[in-house]
C-alpha cells in the first residue's frame, strides 16, 4: 500500500498516469470527514434555525452603530460651536472630534457589553485577593 494521499488498494489508472480512488473509498472518507467536522462545529439551537435571531443581530447591530455615529457628530458639534464663539478654528473641532470618536467606541463597547457600566463592577472583578476593603 503507497504513503500518497490518492494511492489505494484496488485503484485504477487514470488518464494522467496518477491512481484514482475507489468510489467506496471516497464515500468512506467523505463520511469521516463530515462527521469530524460536525463535531467541531457548534450546536445550533432551535431559534438560530427559525431565522428569529437574525433580526436581534441586525437590531443591534443598528443600535450600536447610531451611539457610534451619535458621539462623533455631539464631538463634532461642540467643537465646531466652540470655535465658532471662541475664535479657536480648527482646534475645538479636531479635539472635540476625537473626544467623539472616543465617546463613541466607549458607547458601542458598553452597548455590546464588553465594558462595564460607570459604577458597576462585573462579576469575577472584586478585590478579594487584592488586600483592599
Amino acid at each position: 500500500m503507497s504513503e500518497r494521499p490518492g494511492d489505494t488498494d484496488g485503484d485504477q489508472p487514470g488518464q494522467d498516469g496518477m491512481r484514482i480512488a475507489g468510489a467506496d473509498d471516497l464515500d468512506r472518507r467523505r463520511r469521516e470527514l463530515e462527521a469530524a467536522l460536525t463535531a467541531r462545529r457548534p450546536a445550533v439551537s432551535e431559534k438560530e434555525r427559525s431565522g428569529t435571531g437574525g433580526m436581534a443581530g441586525v437590531g443591534s447591530a443598528l443600535r450600536m452603530s447610531s451611539e457610534f455615529i451619535a458621539g462623533i457628530v455631539v464631538g463634532a458639534a461642540l467643537g465646531w460651536a466652540i470655535d465658532y464663539y471662541a475664535g479657536t478654528s480648527p482646534f475645538g473641532l479636531v479635539v472635540f472630534l476625537l473626544l467623539g470618536f472616543a465617546a463613541g467606541v466607549v458607547n458601542a463597547l458598553r452597548s455590546a457589553g464588553m465594558v462595564a457600566e460607570f459604577g458597576t463592577r462585573k462579576s469575577g472583578t472584586d478585590d478579594q485577593g487584592s488586600g483592599k476593603n
